[in-house]
């Protein structure tokens, strides 16, 4: 641990600093998991529309897609 009153701040100001990181990196790929949702999303519906895939797994692969963006949120 920090002894001089300098490195201490130092300390309390990287910590800060990580914490707000980790934050907007989540921003981040939360944006651009929602973005890619939106677009696989109606791909997925128009190949179950045309039977190229079955509605249910359909369904699960969007159930899921979205299950993992709000887990990153």
């Amino acid at each position: 641990m920090a002894n001089i009153k300098s490195a201490k701040k130092r300390a309390r100001q990287s910590e800060q600093r990580r914490l707000r990181n980790i934050s907007a990196r989540s921003m981040v790929r939360t944006a651009g998991a929602i973005a890619a949702f939106t677009v696989a999303q109606p791909v997925m519906d128009r190949y179950a529309a045309r039977g190229l895939i079955h509605k249910n797994k359909a369904a699960r692969h969007k159930s899921r897609l979205n299950a993992k963006i709000r887990e990153l949120a």
